[in-house]
């Protein structure tokens, strides 16, 4: 890949995948007798099982495109279904699930675009008729793409079009049990008058033929859905705000008013004969609609209010009265519908159970990044969602605990948890270990942890180890010995010691067997043979000192482990089979570095064994582990942090909807996968090591200085863990792992802009209630930082909505103040004439209001500018304030100067006295403030017509917007230019398509930097979009970019996209005025870091074409580190 001089190096990942929901559609998609949900998330598929436990899901793929429309279809020939799948770019494929692989594989695809004609403004429109004749789409105006289809294999023939009268089509849909295929369509007329024809489809004769006997004239004027109806019923049903009609070819049309005028968004058969629906609003309640019919005639329509979820874009009815309600704009849920009301004390009218909840971001309004913990690791505090579904999430990377419990106990040295029995569902005792004694900890009749004593246990001593074992018996290790303790009686009833008098420095256990190391590198293995029965099995000469060992059992191995493994003064690690005639040593791999390891374990991941390995330095080494023989490859190292790592095993809760969640927000519940196995590892960053897709995966705690863990499953607490750390001893649960944790807190109105306000903790977030009706108003709330309570508020006036907050020192004022830019939106001005600018105060629960400037417009942005002043866009123009003191001493913004640019400008960045200003229209401008004049001058412009949509300095040279097209481009102070002209155009250096409409960059990053990395210095920009991500823009160093290219341009050619789809044409740039050319200056670190997904076949053919003499292990380290900076 050839790199520019002095170029620009950007590096693009995604840090939280979409969430918003386009459209989800159920059937047999991946066997026969799988009821599948298939989800279309922006620019990604998921696929998902139904089960009597939530969804499981199957395949979590990206696609190189847009989503538009997604319809299951299934030809005669087949059991299970099709895929056609429709892009914004207007290309399309249709998919099919091979069980074989489980991958989805390609059967068609093609180009729908024309080279005429004008796309439709309302977005695509797709209708497959339900014979498989044919797909019809709504793609320009006045006209239809046909796709005919093979009724009995599916297969795709040339696409053709037809011309279509009707030029404002609001909806489509195919009719079921018509002799030609048949369509209808809901449209609009030049008096905004709608109305319903039908066409049936000549597919010879390349035509549309109007079928006259299902059409109606004047319907709801709202009217904007349409629900074809299956055979032998037919007909269509038209959802309107205040009416709901039934359309058919043999009968008079049928209707039923809705409780109230409202926006239908999304329906969804319940039965397979059409004689039920579940609708839902803009407003989230959902309505059954039911349909009184003898099989050929419908006699009357009944629509009841059932519920409220999120307002749906989507809902699919799955079975036993389970239906999938996928958003846009809030959290999407899996709910059951019931009878009678589930919970008749909280809401007597709702039939809604929500059973699983999957956290949706989209729309992200705005966002800010502030480090709330002071950790070094920042986090996402955004106002996303949409009208009712509004709301302000943290989101954060890494696992979050919740404390049920906390003792101050300093000096501990280990923690276990011990059952009452072996039979014993739930733990009752923890053991702590400190220097020179042991202390048990019970849950009493209180259901309260108290003191506790077990007679057998030797309690002045430190125990190395402790666990339930065989026969209903406790096992204790001590420097002195091994003793076995009877679960009922708690005596004393076997005890091993070392021969010779020795000391054991450190043990291991399982339920049947327990290893011990002494002095000299002497390692023994005991097995507990029966009650009472302690057996020395073998013995083994390490030949060092023996710093840690484990004797899990992985696999099938049931309650016998059959290696042990050891890590040891000499660096190395052992791995030795226990045989009938001893211990074998096998394997015996050296370790890298000069810190000894610390504790060492076997573990089963999703089937997948391996050793772990965790070093005094933070560093965790892991290798695939083979069962059968005991050798180990594929040695990889993770910086965990900087101080010692203990590895310990834990089963998290009930993986109820698990894998769905993990699908759809990037989380895994513990516990979920296969084997049900997920690793602590200790330490001053404390990790957690699970598996997702058969690729360990590790995901931070949002906790410090960890030095032990144990888990502790009690009936007073459920699913726990019991953390050490230096001073305290603390019980909680831990949430799902996911790479991103997310925190929800609804505000049931639209929020618009939010900042961070350091000096009061506080946040301030400008929202809107009820918009859209008669009483919308529009508020500025703070909110505590810590708990997320609103604690102030304060009303705007009649129309006035807020556009802009931020937090400031102004001038030399020690006081630090909100300051809301608004806008006057009156009904019957087109553009905003007059705006204020607010000075706001907030301390001890009061927000007033110290100074106001009316400014002649929307005041669309607020920025602290250098030397205290303020920064503001005014329509088309940039002013520029100062904070001055009056006569009677109080204060109020003045003037200083102002710069009047293009069309709006909205968006606003500013780095030293440089201004980067983002216009509606005209792109990205430069202005330049001079102190000692006064003023503002305008140095440079990019002529290009961009429709900005955010911006950001990326360093005082370089400037970074996003557009409306789904675009990112970078351009440069042309420095070199020889002339004035060529220096006041900003030159465009980089330009990659990103898929996502973006609306606010923001400095920071979601992961604490680790100094050893060579990338710990990286600059990083976050993104938020419409649907729900959340990116990552790093600017890279010349190096690691080219790396990161040659590996981009390997992986195009190995890796294909789904439905045959170019990875190179989807970044390229693309709007309505021009498009073509490669990505520049940017890298895809999506595609970059899918070679940590390979197999090794696989990636031994992308290093390959790389070329440079890298090694696999080479790419894959590097790899990983850039998937660490975020």
């Amino acid at each position: 890949m050839e790199v520019e001089s002095r170029p620009v190096f950007n590096y693009v990942v995604t840090a939280h995948k979409p969430t918003a929901v386009i459209k989800s559609v159920v059937g047999n998609f991946t066997s026969p007798n799988d009821v599948n949900l298939i989800v279309a998330k922006c620019t990604r598929l998921e696929v998902h099982t139904s089960t009597a436990t939530g969804l499981q899901g199957v395949l979590d793929v990206p696609l190189y495109g847009r989503i538009s429309g997604i319809e299951l279809f299934r030809p005669k020939g087949r059991d299970t279904d099709l895929l056609f799948v429709l892009l914004e770019r207007l290309k399309f494929c249709v998919l099919e699930y091979d069980q074989a692989s489980g991958e989805l594989v390609s059967k068609a695809g093609g180009d729908v675009r024309d080279a005429v004609g004008r796309p439709v403004d309302a977005g695509h429109l797709v209708a497959v008729d339900p014979q498989c004749r044919l797909i019809a789409l709504h793609l320009y105006d006045g006209m239809l793409k046909v796709l005919p289809l093979d009724p009995g294999s599916g297969r795709v023939s040339e696409a053709f079009n037809v011309r279509l009268e009707e030029l404002n089509v609001v909806a489509l849909a195919a009719l079921a049990g018509c002799e030609r295929p048949t369509l209808a369509v809901l449209y609009e007329d030049a008096r905004h008058a709608r109305h319903l024809k039908a066409y049936a489809v000549s597919v010879r004769d390349k035509d549309l033929v109007e079928v006259a006997t299902i059409s109606a004239q004047n319907l709801d004027p709202g009217a904007g859905l349409l629900v074809p109806l299956p055979a032998p019923l037919g007909g269509v049903v038209v959802l309107g705000e205040s009416v709901i009609s039934y359309i058919g070819a043999s009968q008079a049309p049928r209707s039923v008013p809705t409780p109230r005028p409202t926006i239908m968004k999304a329906a969804g058969r319940i039965d397979a004969d059409g004689s039920r629906h579940l609708l839902s609003d803009h407003q989230g309640l959902l309505y059954l609609l039911v349909l009184a019919h003898d099989g050929k005639h419908v006699a009357g329509l009944k629509l009841e209010v059932v519920g409220r979820t999120s307002s749906a874009s989507s809902l699919c009815y799955l079975d036993a009265g389970v239906v999938y309600v996928g958003s846009r704009q809030g959290d999407s849920h899996l709910i059951r519908l019931h009878a009678s009301p589930p919970n008749p004390a909280v809401d007597p009218h709702s039939y809604v159970e929500i059973l699983e909840s999957y956290p949706n971001l989209g729309p992200i309004v705005d966002f800010c990044v502030v480090d709330l913990d002071r950790q070094g690791q920042g986090q996402v505090v955004a106002a996303s969602g949409a009208l009712s579904d509004g709301a302000v999430r943290v989101i954060r990377n890494g696992i979050g605990i919740n404390e049920q419990a906390t003792i101050e106990l300093p000096g501990i040295k280990g923690v276990w948890s011990l059952r009452p029995t072996s039979m014993d569902a739930h733990d009752k005792y923890l053991v702590l270990s400190f220097v020179g004694e042991t202390r048990l900890l019970a849950i009493n009749e209180d259901e309260e942890l108290d003191e506790a004593e077990v007679a057998g246990f030797e309690a002045h001593a430190l125990t190395l180890w402790c666990g339930n074992v065989a026969h209903d018996q406790l096992a204790q290790v001590t420097a002195a010995g091994v003793r076995l303790v009877d679960c009922h009686s708690q005596q004393l009833v076997a005890q091993w010691s070392p021969p010779g008098g020795g000391a054991i420095n450190m043990a291991a256990g399982s339920p049947t067997q327990i290893v011990v190391a002494a002095g000299g590198g002497s390692l023994h293995l005991l097995e507990v043979a029966g009650e009472g029965q302690l057996v020395e099995r073998a013995s083994f000469a390490v030949g060092a000192e023996v710093a840690c060992c484990d004797v899990t059992p992985i696999g099938e191995e049931g309650e016998a482990a059959a290696y042990v493994a050891v890590g040891t003064w000499s660096m190395e690690a052992l791995v030795l089979r226990v045989a009938a005639d001893g211990l074998a040593p096998v394997t015996r791999e050296q370790l890298p570095g000069e810190v000894i390891p610390r504790s060492i374990l076997m573990a089963s991941f999703e089937g997948n064994p391996y050793l772990l390995a965790g070093l005094g330095d933070g560093t965790l080494l892991h290798w695939r582990l083979d069962a059968a023989t005991g050798a180990l490859s594929e040695r990889k190292k993770m910086v965990l942090g900087t101080k010692p790592v203990m590895l310990r095993p834990f089963r998290g809760p009930s993986a109820q909807g698990a894998a769905s969640t993990g699908a759809s927000s990037g989380g895994v519940a513990l516990g979920s996968a296969a084997g049900g196995t997920s690793v602590f590892a200790a330490s001053d960053r404390p990790t957690v090591v699970y598996s997702s897709h058969k690729k360990l995966m590790f995901s931070n705690l949002n906790e410090s200085e960890v030095t032990f863990m144990a888990p502790f499953n009690s009936a007073s607490f459920p699913d726990s863990l019991a953390i050490a750390k230096e001073g305290s001893l603390t019980i909680g649960t831990v949430d799902a792992i996911q790479k991103l944790h997310v925190r929800t807190v609804p505000l049931g109105e639209q929020p618009r802009r939010i900042t961070h306000q350091e000096a009061t903790r506080t946040f301030g977030v400008i929202t809107i209630t009820n918009m859209g009706l008669e009483d919308e108003s529009n508020h500025v709330r703070i909110l505590d930082d810590t708990t997320l309570d609103t604690v102030a508020s304060l009303s705007l006036e009649p129309y006035e909505m807020g556009c802009a907050i931020t937090s400031a020192k102004l001038g030399d004022d020690p006081a630090t103040y909100y300051v809301v830019g608004t806008a006057v939106a009156r009904p019957e001005e087109p553009e905003p004439t007059k705006g204020r600018l607010l000075v706001l105060a907030y301390e001890e629960g009061r927000l007033s209001v110290v100074a106001e400037r009316e400014v002649r417009g929307a005041a669309y942005e607020v920025l602290p500018f250098q030397g205290g002043r303020l920064l503001s866009s005014c329509n088309n123009k940039v002013q520029l304030h100062r904070w001055m003191s009056r006569a009677d001493g109080s204060r109020e913004l003045q003037t200083e100067c102002s710069h009047a640019l293009h069309v709006l400008s909205l968006y606003l960045a500013a780095r030293g006295d440089h201004i980067l200003v983002g216009d509606l229209m005209r792109s990205l401008s430069l202005l330049l403030f001079k102190q000692e004049e006064g003023a503002l001058e305008l140095r440079a412009q990019d002529y290009a017509s961009n429709w900005c949509t955010a911006v950001a300095m990326l360093d005082d040279d370089t400037y970074l917007a996003a557009e409306n097209a789904y675009n990112l481009f970078v351009v440069r102070k042309n420095l070199d230019a020889t002339s004035d002209e060529e220096r006041q155009r900003l030159e465009l250096v980089g330009e990659f398509h990103l898929g996502e409409f973006v609306n606010r960059f923001r400095p920071g990053c979601l992961v604490m930097r680790l100094p050893d990395s060579e990338l710990s210095n990286v600059p990083t920009l976050l993104y938020g979009t419409i649907d729900g991500s959340l990116g990552m823009i790093a600017s890279l160093p010349p190096h690691t970019y080219e790396f990161c290219g040659k590996l981009q341009d390997a992986l195009r050619k190995v890796v294909r996209g789904v439905g045959g789809l170019d990875h190179a044409e989807w970044r390229a740039f693309a709007n309505e005025r021009r498009s073509g050319g490669e990505a520049r200056a940017f890298v895809d670190g999506d595609l970059v870091e899918a070679f940590l997904e390979l197999g090794q076949e696989e990636a031994a053919k992308v290093v390959g074409l790389m070329g440079g003499g890298l090694s696999v292990e080479e790419v894959t380290r590097r790899g990983e580190e850039l998937a660490r900076l975020h």
